[in-house]
């Protein structure tokens, strides 16, 4: 049954990936914003909804490893799996203007989360509305920012407004459609890969920053492979590091308003080597950048952040707590 539900999650996450990109680039068009800004937002938030919902869940049972190595797994896996895995399939451009704000917000982001953990062995209510004001900051600045770039467009007098309505009734048609796969895909492939690694007996640890990071952000990796089957890249990254983002700020955020999260003393120190890892992942983004062909992530630069996400998942199954 195990089997069933990871081969039926896999299949709906392929379909909400397929519309989430459709719904996505109809808004781009629609309202004459960049992929880039529509990947930060939109997709980010529908493809980070099922940690959102598995985080929660977790520290409402008492599971604050699962709700913590769930995003920070999931971080990881953005970039070792769903960026190293996307540029083996087509290379992907980098926009300069995403090292000067986007990247920065993710790094400053990764780094506080480690030292709020060091220091106080958890996030409280407090910390978590801090992380959600600093996600309403990242996202109105985004907002003014591509408003000032945003063409102006003159709109034809004579279009017709059943046309419009129906481009808009498809838009949130596909929109729902896909948001829902995702979830629904996600949950399925969850409850799968968790039954099979406590057949194992790993930890709560292992298994949340390997099976349930892997299965949360399958919707992710859907949404960015069939983005780059059909050459919508910088929707691509945009989702990545956007889905980064709203994972601390908006996932732990939520999740410590909800239900604070402490750490006992005795993990702690697991957790802080998983978003060293984590912080490390997203901080190798820029010198690859810097490598030749520059702000490219060639095929070569995916085989080494695939390489190193297969070293990470290693060392945490041999060293597994």
């Amino acid at each position: 049954m195990d089997i069933v539900y990871i081969l039926s999650g896999l299949a709906l996450l392929v379909i909400g990936g397929e519309f989430l990109v459709r719904s996505s680039v109809a808004i781009s068009r629609k309202f004459h914003l960049s992929r880039m800004i529509i990947g930060l937002t939109v997709v980010s938030f529908a493809t980070s909804a099922p940690e959102l919902f598995v985080s929660i869940q977790a520290a409402l049972d008492g599971y604050p490893y699962i709700a913590l190595g769930n995003v920070v797994g999931s971080n990881i896996a953005n970039i070792g799996l769903v960026l190293g895995i996307t540029a083996i399939i087509s290379p992907l451009f980098l926009d300069r203007d995403f090292y000067k704000f986007n990247w920065p917000v993710m790094m400053v982001l990764s780094i506080g989360m480690y030292f709020l953990l060091k220091f106080g062995n958890g996030i409280n209510r407090y910390e978590g509305i801090g992380l959600l004001l600093v996600l309403v900051v990242y996202l109105w600045v985004l907002i003014a920012k591509a408003k000032r770039n945003r063409k102006n467009i003159t709109v034809e007098g004579s279009a017709n407004l059943e046309e419009i309505i129906a481009s808009n009734f498809k838009i949130v048609i596909w929109l729902i459609i896909g948001g829902g796969a995702l979830w629904g895909g996600s949950e399925l492939l969850v409850d799968g890969a968790v039954s099979v690694a406590e057949n194992f007996g790993v930890s709560t640890r292992v298994i949340a920053v390997t099976m349930i990071a892997i299965g949360t952000s399958v919707p992710e990796l859907a949404t960015s492979v069939v983005a780059a089957f059909k050459h919508e890249k910088a929707l691509l990254i945009g989702n990545i590091i956007g889905s980064n983002i709203f994972n601390i700020a908006s996932v732990i955020g939520i999740t410590a308003i909800i239900h604070p999260i402490t750490i006992l003393d005795s993990g702690i120190s697991l957790i802080l080597s998983d978003i060293i890892w984590m912080v490390g992942f997203a901080a190798v983004i820029y010198p690859l950048a810097l490598l030749p062909k520059k702000f490219v992530l060639t095929k070569y630069k995916g085989i080494l952040l695939f390489t190193a996400y297969c070293i990470f998942i290693g060392l945490v199954f041999v060293n597994f707590e």
